[in-house]
């Protein structure tokens, strides 16, 4: 699985002008299951990013993870974080998992990530979606499992 990680200060995803999914401080999560994709990968891509240690702590080093400092998780499907560049001006798809595994496995990373007591929100699976948020740092990250 792939992810592209930001912290964030509030983030929000809205389908059709409607807000479906939205959090304060926490991490904004945007990620594409990639064709080799199994469930185990999204068991441990979940526990790696609740572990992470990219926030703050009182001394202003980044040594406290989500879990520690009470955060939640705006979880985004993107299979666009598949695409290769290395050919032409079209980027390719062809690495990211087929739609039908695609989602189940988005939805297995959801479900793990709340299993891991992070309040999550979502946007919807394969709809065009805006998402907004004030990124804080800034801090982003890159995750290959």
């Amino acid at each position: 699985m792939r992810a592209l990680i930001q912290r964030v200060t509030e983030a929000s995803v809205r389908v059709d002008g409607e807000v479906i999914g939205e959090i304060g401080k926490g991490l904004l999560i945007l990620v594409c299951a990639m064709e080799s994709d199994d469930p185990s990968k999204s068991k441990t891509m979940a526990a790696k990013i609740s572990k992470l240690r990219i926030f703050t702590d009182e001394a202003g080093k980044m040594n406290n993870s989500l879990v520690d400092v009470g955060g939640a998780a705006l979880i985004v499907s993107q299979f666009t974080l598949a695409a290769d560049t290395s050919r032409g001006n079209r980027p390719g798809f062809s690495t990211a998992a087929k739609p039908d595994v695609g989602r189940a496995l988005y939805e297995q990373f959801v479900s793990d990530v709340s299993d891991l007591g992070i309040t999550t929100a979502t946007g919807s699976f394969g709809s065009d979606m805006a998402v907004n948020l004030t990124n804080d740092g800034p801090v982003t990250i890159w995750m290959d499992v």
